[in-house]
């Protein structure tokens, strides 16, 4: 999924102002419809600490379609049971290996 700094900027402000429920150009609004007075300093610092957070992750989504689908794996448990080899665990030690955990 691509995330916009559009995206970005709407999950900072709620993050940062529980009581906005709707965010247009104009700003935040609450549930009455009146204007949040928003400090773009918190909402710029917000996200920046959201982007640290999604880079920090980039590992686990990177792994995430590296490894072999569920079915491939669990035949290759079976197989490794079978045969009494490790290729299932050679195979998630392969991604684990490419996409190391900073």
């Amino acid at each position: 999924m691509i995330i916009t700094n559009e995206m970005r900027r709407h999950e900072a402000i709620r993050n940062v102002y529980s009581e906005v429920v709707t965010i247009r150009e104009a700003g935040g609004f609450n549930t009455e419809g009146a204007a949040i007075e928003l400090d773009e300093a918190l909402i710029t610092a917000e996200i920046t600490r959201l982007q640290a957070e999604y880079d920090a992750n980039a590992y686990a989504r990177s792994r995430a379609t590296a490894y072999p689908s569920l079915a491939d794996q669990a035949d290759m448990q079976f197989h490794d049971a079978v045969d009494g080899t490790t290729t299932w665990q050679d195979a998630i030690q392969a991604v684990k290996d490419a996409y190391p955990k900073p």
